[in-house]
């Protein structure tokens, strides 16, 4: 929060003169050491005060702007409310709490106050990542475990998974979704409000022009991606920047919802994901970054922590922050050829290293028991399932098998974690990896693509991916630039490598040779994993999939299948809302190209 540049409350009014002509001297004396006295103790009152008093006259001045009254006595719901916060390709190294040469003064601030999460795991890419956030289960429990849903895949979150907000409204909570979805959207059961959400506004894919909301899969595939509930909004196709226009529905939100009723609020921005674009004014504070990627990378997360800091202020506005749980995490590592820094981690996005999987979050909330603190236990994304639900005073099925442990008391009270162990993935999609086999698994497990974390242990196996120590602004603009890397030529044919986590987190030592006992504890471990797996949902893609064939807009194309299925149905109806789709179709039937790395003014 800004400082106004003061200690003390605004200057008072001299009080007004006695109406008598004359006062005798002695009488002036006691009148004066009783105005000392009087003003002594506004300027030490006002020096007690002054973070009270600034707060106040912000939250004052936020709400002259847009006209509102304040919330003065709000009963509280023994239900609070919850704030999920995603970003998107966040580097580890990418807050200013690490060292960051970025400025994050909210995200700084609400950390400092609330808990860090510094043993904190995610999965390495988007799409594994926001399942196992919104089921509690691990990628091999749902299918998912290869790669993302592409935009043309026949490909969903499974249906038959509960989801966070499904469980949530159990209870009596309203549920809004605000920005990235992609969990898959080619029947309208997979879409956003038909698995929990009581609203949502934002986009299918998993990425797009920032201005435009528009996304090209491969030539001749583009389409219009900016959805509010089942339908593309047209309306909103203002060439706002998604990240200022999610946070005006966020205000807006919270501005018409009672805040005596619990609300979840799962908050996904675009942002920082490629393609590189912002506004032109955040990028004055980094005319010193030479790498031009690293530079609108920069001014991307300035915006972004400032919808931060818009939202936090709504959430006081409106009467919720009292009773608010906040949470921010970052759905995976940063992509250095995109601007993203992990460093010191090993890896990027898209590895197994922990410069992919580990990342960077933090709970802010009045209702943390522990405020200011950093918790060093193992936490991973999946936790937040029971963690929440149990929050909010729901239930959890017993039939249900989750992969999520609950670490409130974890988090809030400093207490040991439940959890032990982390599945990072089994993809056996992979299982014909060229390094990996049997043989290096000891003959108990085929070291194809796979990933476990047990205690302070980590294994590695098969091709864990791109495997360099990158310092930020290491790449040129033009590419990847190795001087300044410690590029590590992974052996032929080696599969397998382990790390003690907690003593080596930058995994430079590998310790597979030294301790073969351990490593043959971890692939029986991943072996009594694979037991239990699902098959792999990973379909081809279906031509029908084109925007062209939907409105010029990405969304369900199942549908066609469903009109065979009905045909008793009316022919007439399901024209009228094809045309109502098509009707605000751009009038020169093509697709503006995204302008990759293009910045706004």
């Amino acid at each position: 929060m800004a400082s106004r540049g003061f200690a003390g409350p605004p200057p008072q009014r001299p009080p007004p003169p006695p109406p008598q002509a004359w006062v005798w001297p002695g009488k002036m004396l006691a009148m004066g050491a009783l105005a000392g006295f009087w003003v002594l103790g506004l300027l030490t009152y006002g020096y007690l005060s002054w973070g009270q008093g600034l707060e106040e006259e912000e939250d004052g001045l936020l709400r002259a702007q847009t006209g509102e009254r304040p919330e003065h006595s709000v009963t509280a719901s023994s239900q609070p409310h919850l704030i999920f916060i995603l970003a998107d390709d966040q580097g580890f190294r990418d807050v200013g709490y690490h060292g960051s040469e970025i400025k994050t003064p909210t995200l700084d601030k609400l950390a400092a106050e609330g808990v860090k999460l510094e043993n904190y795991y995610v999965q390495p890419i988007c799409t594994p990542s926001r399942s196992q956030f919104i089921t509690g289960k691990y990628q091999i429990h749902t299918g998912l475990q290869h790669s993302i849903i592409r935009p043309t895949q026949p490909n969903c979150l499974p249906l038959d998974n509960a989801t966070l907000p499904q469980k949530l409204k159990e209870v009596g909570y309203s549920t809004h979704m605000v920005g990235k979805w992609h969990l898959g959207f080619y029947r309208k059961e997979c879409m956003p409000t038909k698995r929990g959400f009581d609203t949502f506004f934002g986009s299918l894919l998993g990425s797009g022009d920032y201005y435009t909301h528009y996304k090209c899969d491969s030539p001749g595939m583009c389409g219009y991606d900016l959805y509010e509930n089942e339908n593309a909004a047209w309306d909103y196709d203002n060439g706002i920047y998604s990240t200022q226009m999610y946070t005006q529905r966020v205000q807006q939100i919270l501005a018409s919802h009672d805040p005596k009723r619990p609300i979840f609020l799962y908050i996904a921005y675009q942002a920082v994901h490629s393609p590189l674009q912002a506004p032109g004014r955040y990028f004055e504070h980094y005319r010193s970054i030479i790498n031009i990627n690293r530079r609108r990378y920069a001014a991307m997360l300035s915006c972004l922590d400032e919808a931060i800091n818009n939202v936090t202020l709504a959430l006081k506005m409106y009467g919720f922050y009292n009773n608010s749980i906040i949470i921010y995490s970052s759905d995976n590592g940063g992509q250095p050829t995109a601007g993203g820094s992990n460093w010191p981690l090993r890896g990027s996005k898209g590895t197994y290293w922990e410069g992919g999987i580990r990342a960077v979050g933090f709970v802010h909330s009045p209702l943390l028991k522990n405020k200011g603190t950093v918790c060093k236990e193992l936490v991973h994304i999946t936790d937040w399932y029971p963690t929440l639900i149990s929050l909010a005073e729901g239930q959890i099925d017993e039939d249900i098998q989750l992969d999520g442990y609950d670490v409130w008391e974890t988090i809030s009270e400093g207490l040991r974690s439940p959890r032990v162990d982390i599945l990072h993935n089994i993809d056996p999609i992979y299982t014909k990896a060229k390094n990996g086999s049997w043989a290096a698994g000891y003959g108990i497990w085929n070291t194809a693509i796979s990933a476990i974390r047990v205690q302070h242990w980590k294994l590695l196996t098969g091709n864990p991916g791109y495997s360099d120590w990158v310092p930020p602004q290491s790449f040129s603009n033009l590419g990847p630039n190795r001087w300044h890397n410690e590029r590590i030529t992974l052996s032929t044919g080696k599969s397998v490598w382990l790390f003690n986590i907690t003593a080596d987190p930058y995994e430079r030592v590998d310790l597979s040779n030294r301790y073969p006992g351990v490593v043959k504890q971890l692939l029986r471990r991943l072996s009594q994993f694979n037991k239990t797996a699902v098959p792999v949902r990973y379909p081809p893609k279906d031509p029908r999939s084109n925007p062209r064939l939907n409105g010029g807009v990405w969304g369900p194309w199942y549908k066609e299948e469903n009109k065979k299925q009905k045909p008793r149905k009316s022919k007439t109806e399901k024209k009228q809302k094809k045309s109502k789709t098509k009707k605000k179709r751009p009038k020169s039937g093509s697709f503006p190209k995204c302008r990759s790395g293009v910045t706004r003014g």
